[in-house]
């Protein structure tokens, strides 16, 4: 029986662009995936960027206008990895078109706009789903799996960071990223997500925090002056403000009783992209490292006390999640296969009519936490999130 399709238009061709364009060449390579993704149309303002985009990452045509992709008949799933301040206009664009949609995270800028794509996606009724593709590491899926299976007890303790230093040179030009009005918001929403996604996802919803954030280097050259050398008219290079955090660091409480410490910086020198999480419980521990991603760390209190301690389990055997589609054991995955194993469960939930987790509303309840965060470090009390509207 020949396999149906699924035609794809990705928004977006840049650092993500070329994560989930790989990801859509390799699931069907490795995973019976029934609609297979076809490549159909990548999109982007730059002509000749796009262009070669579509050459270089195998897309069979490409478009400049977003509005022309969502309208074509072939094109039934968008895929949206542009900067934030760009997701609501594109995904409520894709759904009235009736396309199912994945986007990037963080969903949206604030949550207002999260909650207007909430609604607009249940209206749709097509698929959603947000790329919070470290869910999808192997060894955070068994994580999650010993965690079900009650094998840590009760959880009371959950700590995770999201390190990078890569913005650390004063010298490093003010780039989208470091604009609230594209970004929405700096470390708290790049790589702070992550950890609140992650953290939602493996001990349950969060109650209230109390949080801080801080920018430690406040103007930097604008991005012209950087590359071209430009000089203002005084003389000094040109700069801009920096409207975003640069590090942020929370406090929070579970509803189901855990507490946890959250920190994301992009100034922590020598982490180059260290996402790591610890979850304790009344019968053990785990704890994982993306930076050695293939490991999940495990202790359970009930090993004779001879030979207890802290053990690494290698999560590459065919019987844990998503590894017996790759290589034989042992034989170690890495950063891409996390968004094919996304594409993978994205095409099952088309299939199924059923949106994949994390759906919009998890994108929304992880963008209630962030907002809470921001508020709670401007009046620096304890916030509830604001799950409500949805």
């Amino acid at each position: 029986m020949e396999r149906r399709e699924v035609g794809v238009g990705l928004v977006g061709y840049k650092f993500m662009g070329r994560a989930h364009s790989n990801a859509y060449r390799q699931v069907a390579r490795f995973f019976e995936v029934d609609p297979a993704p076809r490549m159909t149309a990548i999109c982007g303002r730059d002509e000749a960027g796009v262009r070669e985009a579509a050459d270089s990452l195998g897309w069979e045509s490409y478009e400049t206008d977003y509005h022309r992709l969502v309208r074509r008949d072939d094109v039934g799933l968008v895929d949206v990895v542009t900067p934030g301040n760009t997701h609501r206009e594109i995904v409520l664009a894709a759904l009235e078109a009736g396309k199912h949609v994945i986007c990037e995270k963080p969903l949206a800028n604030n949550l207002a706009e999260a909650r207007e794509m909430v609604l607009a996606a249940r209206d749709a009724g097509t698929v959603n789903m947000v790329c919070f593709n470290y869910r999808r590491a192997p060894a955070v899926q068994l994580a999650k799996r010993l965690l079900e299976e009650g094998r840590l007890g009760e959880v009371r303790h959950w700590r995770a960071t999201y390190l990078q230093d890569f913005i650390m040179d004063p010298s490093f030009p003010l780039i989208w990223r470091l604009k609230k009005e594209v970004s929405g918001s700096g470390a708290l929403g790049d790589i702070g997500a992550h950890i609140i996604d992650l953290a939602q996802f493996l001990v349950g919803p969060i109650a209230e925090v109390v949080g801080m954030t801080e920018t430690f280097i406040r103007e930097r050259p604008l991005e012209e002056a950087s590359a071209g050398g430009g000089l203002s008219a005084s003389g000094g290079t040109q700069t801009g403000e920096v409207t975003v955090d640069d590090a942020a660091a929370f406090l929070a409480r579970f509803e189901g009783g855990a507490m946890g410490t959250f920190e994301a910086t992009r100034f922590a020198a020598g982490r180059r992209n260290q996402n790591s999480f610890e979850v304790n419980g009344s019968k053990g521990s785990l704890a994982f490292d993306l930076e050695r991603m293939n490991e999940l760390e495990v202790f359970f209190t009930e090993d004779e006390p001879d030979v207890q301690g802290f053990r690494t389990v290698n999560v590459t055997e065919p019987d844990h999640p998503y590894a017996g589609a790759w290589w034989p054991p042992g034989h170690i995955l890495g950063y891409e296969h996390t968004f094919v194993h996304t594409i993978k469960d994205l095409m099952d939930g088309i299939k199924a009519g059923v949106s994949p987790a994390p759906t919009f509303e998890d994108g929304y309840r992880c963008q209630a936490v962030l907002e809470a965060v921001e508020k709670s470090a401007e009046s620096r009390e304890w916030i509830k999130p604001e799950y409500g509207g949805v």
